[in-house]
């Protein structure tokens, strides 16, 4: 190894470390934020009875039989939302100010919840693509122009260089892709259970 090479790797770690002493900062920054001026708040308590009361409404209503098909698409739902989520905070699209847990970096109720829920909902009780459609369009719709602007109004949600109207098309698509890719999942599965 030569010495500017040597150097070259000094200099990668140093940066790398000024990176970490950001991190811990940022994370003593957001605890400090959260304790003084988040939990138990009015929306902290909103986000906590509305995830603990949607989880209870969807256990009660879901179709047991479908369970494992249901929570997958479910999984499926909350697992892209987190990360676009992830990729939104990162380019600082958006943040979210208020939380129920502060050490998740976007915000777990929403996103893992919330949507999710609705979304599993509409797969549960809307059996053709005509329904589902009309279904993820008036959620879509109802997330993008009401959810999302009430949530900011509330301080819950913070945009800085996003605009609700692109979050329409990316709800709907997300129902449509994991509707159309769970139908031909149970459709290979169906077929190696005939053989």
């Amino acid at each position: 190894m030569s010495f500017l090479h040597f150097l070259n790797v000094l200099q990668i770690h140093a940066k790398w470390e000024e990176i970490i002493q950001m991190r811990r900062q940022i994370r003593d920054m957001m605890l400090d934020y959260w304790l003084t001026s988040v939990v138990f708040t009015f929306n902290w308590w909103l986000l906590l009875i509305t995830t603990i009361s949607l989880f209870i409404i969807w256990m009660i209503v879901l179709d047991k039989k479908r369970i494992i098909e249901i929570s997958a698409f479910g999984l499926l739902v909350g697992t892209t939302g987190f990360i676009l989520d992830i990729v939104g905070i990162t380019l600082v699209f958006w943040s979210y100010p208020n939380r129920l847990i502060p050490v998740m970096p976007p915000i777990v109720e929403i996103h893992h919840v919330h949507l999710p829920i609705f979304f599993m909902l509409i797969y549960q009780f809307c059996n053709s693509w005509k329904s589902f459609l009309i279904a993820m369009i008036t959620t879509s719709f109802i997330f993008s122009f009401i959810f999302e602007p009430l949530t900011e109004y509330l301080g819950i949600y913070e945009v800085y260089s996003w605009k609700h109207i692109y979050s329409f098309p990316i709800y709907v698509l997300i129902g449509l892709l994991f509707r159309w890719l769970l139908i031909k999942v149970k459709r290979v599965e169906q077929g190696s259970t005939i053989k």
